[in-house]
């Protein structure tokens, strides 16, 4: 049985070692590229099961490279773990935007960025394989939004919008119980999977970028103050 192989995206000699280190006593074959340019160059070569890439390169910055990766239909489903020493709340949702599976912000946990690889391989298997979270359709809003489980789309006032993965399954899994409260660990447990590490803060920029997409029905997610997040109910959305 072939292994997984991870292409790690990293500038610096140090810590590219390290991740290598670890992803190989995990299990992956790992091999690295200095650069952006040498990132799209090696998947050009032969394409990876998940990449860890830096965001701060010396030619092509890793939102680039993203965002190229993205745009490619050869690529877009390519499972990728940013890890960045930059961690203000616009960078992250940035990356996230552009498509980015999870985001790791340096100094890091090897320990923690091995289940995060792992956690969006699995998403990504799960995926191809067709599984899905639930059967069936949900609409929030009267008929403002439609969420259509077993295709993954999520339509808002007809029109189509384009989700991460991540931000797909929060939405999901708020709107299956419209007015009840989800604690952030609730929501961690279930769109990155149970033991996955994955903080508060993160959740919250997930939503905060799941409502900038929605536009005005991201309304539709409140913020329960000190527990986590619900859906509006159908009568809160129409009062």
């Amino acid at each position: 049985m072939s292994h997984q192989e991870v292409l790690i995206v990293e500038d610096e000699p140090e810590i590219a070692s390290l991740i290598r280190f670890h992803a190989q006593r995990e299990g992956f074959e790992a091999r690295i590229a200095h650069s952006g340019r040498a990132a799209l160059e090696e998947i050009e070569k032969r394409r990876p099961d998940v990449i860890s890439l830096d965001i701060m390169l010396p030619d092509l910055d890793g939102l680039e490279v993203c965002r190229r990766l993205k745009r490619s239909p050869e690529t877009a489903l390519l499972p990728i773990v940013i890890v960045s020493a930059k961690g203000e709340e616009a960078e992250v949702v940035a990356g996230l935007e552009l498509g980015a599976d999870d985001y790791v912000t340096k100094p890091f946990s090897p320990r923690v960025l091995m289940a995060r690889l792992k956690a969006v391989l699995r998403r990504r298997e799960e995926e191809e394989a067709g599984v899905s979270s639930a059967a069936g359709r949900l609409t929030l809003g009267g008929d403002t939004l439609d969420i259509d489980a077993e295709r993954h789309i999520v339509r808002c006032g007809g029109q189509r919008i384009d989700l991460t993965l991540t931000e797909f399954r929060l939405l999901h899994f708020l709107a299956q119980r419209p007015g009840f409260v989800r604690t952030r660990d609730q929501i961690v447990s279930a769109i990155r999977g149970e033991g996955t590490v994955l903080s508060s803060r993160a959740v919250d920029v997930h939503v905060a970028s799941l409502r900038r997409k929605l536009g005005e029905a991201g309304a539709l997610i409140e913020t329960v103050r000190g527990v986590g997040y619900r859906v509006a109910t159908e009568a809160e959305a129409e009062a």
